[in-house]
């Protein structure tokens, strides 16, 4: 399979990545390895329906094609925990302390969201044809709208103005490295994900059906589920729960 990012697409403007590398992979006209980095997203996708609001020219936009190889569907998780570690690394590379990643895919720098990943995936029939990495990560804005809670660039965090290419060039080889690794085992990147979980042992307030409790985080299994304790050991799929954050 060619190397990620070995063809490395520029675009201006698009209104999403995402949506972009989608068409592209369902025309044919995507293999592996295919990254599409954009100065601009008109309508970057967040987690479940939600939007990505990012600073046209001022932050890292990509997503990468990528083919599962021997993953199956119910590997879904460990992608997306690849994709996660590769883009921690690439952030730590640079804040280098106070880095976690917070169930299920948002890189958090002490308490404020540095960056997410949204994972979509093309499947025909039982086959995993391909799975589309859309990476949003904040690096260069320092000035964010007020309806977002709790952002934090690269730049806010060290005080430098960086090449977003250069990054994203980075990102890839990082990229690299965490699939070809989950290609060959899952355990060691699902440890090194647990790791680095934000709140891991700590208690944090969750809330499910309007219904708010405390609990500790536990960890997070390799099918993505949230592990917690509140009088008894539960475990909640990404959607089932919310975060309730001070």
């Amino acid at each position: 399979m060619p190397l990620i990012g070995e063809h490395f697409t520029v675009l201006q403007s698009v209104d999403s990545t995402n949506n972009y590398a989608m068409a592209q992979a369902h025309a044919g006209l995507a293999m592996h390895g295919n990254t599409y980095f954009s100065s601009e997203q008109t309508g970057g996708k967040g987690q479940r329906g939600k939007t990505w609001e990012t600073g046209s020219g001022q932050n890292l936009a990509i997503s990468v094609v990528l083919n599962p190889g021997n993953l199956l569907l119910s590997d879904q998780f460990m992608l997306n925990i690849a994709v996660t570690l590769a883009c921690y690394d690439l952030v730590n590379d640079h804040a280098l302390t106070d880095l976690r990643i917070k169930w299920p895919n948002d890189i958090y720098w002490r308490d404020r969201k540095a960056g997410g990943i949204l994972i979509e995936n093309l499947v025909k029939g039982s086959e995993w044809q391909h799975a589309i990495a859309g990476v949003g990560l904040n690096i260069n804005q320092t000035h964010f709208s007020s309806n977002l809670k709790n952002p934090v660039s690269l730049k806010q965090i060290t005080g430098k103005t960086y090449d977003l290419i250069e990054l994203a060039r980075n990102l890839c080889s990082k990229l690299e490295h965490t699939f070809n690794s989950l290609q060959v085992e899952h355990q060691p990147l699902l440890e090194i994900y647990n790791r680095l979980l934000y709140k891991k042992n700590a208690a944090v307030t969750l809330k499910r059906n309007n219904i708010v409790f405390n609990s500790v985080i536990r960890g997070v299994t390799r099918q993505g589920r949230l592990v917690v304790y509140s009088n008894m050991e539960q475990e909640y799929d990404s959607g089932e729960i919310e975060w309730v954050l001070s």
